[in-house]
């Protein structure tokens, strides 16, 4: 389930901030909404591909100090 857009990008989980982005990126692709419309939710997708990447990140650090905890 999408978290709703009032809810702050920083409080999002991986699959809140994917599902968001999904519906961000169906909307603008729709078109039809007026430039501040579409403005706002470019930056609002912009904020939430953010906040994927950083929970990416995150996952990957733990799995490398994972895996270099296991070779020692």
């Amino acid at each position: 389930m999408a978290a709703d857009e009032s809810t702050p990008v920083a409080e999002l989980g991986y699959e809140q901030a994917r599902d968001e982005l999904a519906g961000v990126v169906r909307l603008l692709e729709q078109g039809g909404l007026d430039l501040d419309e579409s403005l706002s939710l470019w930056e609002r997708g912009e904020a939430l591909a953010k906040r994927c990447e950083e929970h990416l990140a995150g996952a990957r650090e733990r799995i490398e100090k994972a895996l270099g905890e296991a070779e020692e």
